[in-house]
């Protein structure tokens, strides 16, 4: 198993040390480093890096500004010499927080972190069975037989998603957004980085806000907005 990476920090000392640590450890592909972090999101998002290792304090987008821009999120570990950024990047859901200076075996150690979220994530997609009506995942050692006509929609919640059915039992299962995406079929769409709905739940649109009973109100992310409106203008 291999996760590609990058590294980006707008300190060419700390950049280099990072690139080398990522070259030299097994199981890691480097795929560019950037000192402007705007720079590194079209590889980021076109080249399918899985960790990214990012510093949080630079100039013009910081790290955790950055990080909130992806679309397609990776693992992220946030380098840093300030540790009072520390609760900033845990609620971006970040991997790791490193203090400057790294020494390669905490950098290791964050990196180890990484493949083995990763060879989890894996394992429990291998146990995914799908079909057209419905699919299996995996939920507390147990696989658990979702219905898609019985999903309303599906939350992205860290390393986990929630599946909140209409029926009230909503299911916690270990898996990304992104791939449970690839699963599901057409009467699903994705409209926010931390949401997908089921087009035919839809009842109430509220400015760009999808509202469900319990006042649930999932909002349109910018990127999803043409996509969502595509949607609306088929029913009229």
């Amino acid at each position: 198993m291999i996760i590609k990476c990058v590294a980006i920090d707008d300190e060419p000392l700390a950049l280099a040390q990072i690139s080398e640590y990522i070259k030299k450890t097994p199981n890691l592909e480097f795929v560019g480093d950037f000192e402007n972090g705007l720079d590194a999101v079209e590889p980021i998002e076109k080249q399918d890096v899985g960790l990214v290792f990012v510093d949080i304090d630079m100039p013009g987008i910081n790290g955790i500004d950055l990080v909130k821009s992806l679309i397609r999120k990776p693992y992220i570990v946030f380098t840093t010499a300030y540790s009072e950024y520390a609760i900033d990047g845990f609620k971006v859901d970040a991997l790791d927080y490193l203090l400057k200076p790294i020494s390669y075996s905490v950098f290791l150690k964050a990196a180890n972190k990484a493949l083995r979220m990763k060879e989890l994530e894996l394992s429990y997609i291998e146990e995914v069975k799908t079909n057209s009506e419905y699919l299996f995942v995996k939920s507390e050692y147990r696989l658990v037989r979702i219905n898609f006509n019985n999903i309303k929609y599906i939350e992205s919640q860290h390393e986990y998603i929630k599946i909140h059915q209409t029926s009230g039992n909503d299911i916690l299962t270990l898996m990304s957004l992104k791939n449970i995406e690839t699963m599901l079929p057409s009467q699903f769409l994705r409209v926010h980085r931390s949401f997908i709905v089921n087009k035919e739940k839809v009842e109430v649109v509220e400015r760009n806000t999808v509202v469900y009973d319990n006042n649930v109100r999932i909002p349109v992310g910018e990127q999803y907005k043409e996509k969502f409106q595509e949607f609306l203008s088929k029913g009229f």
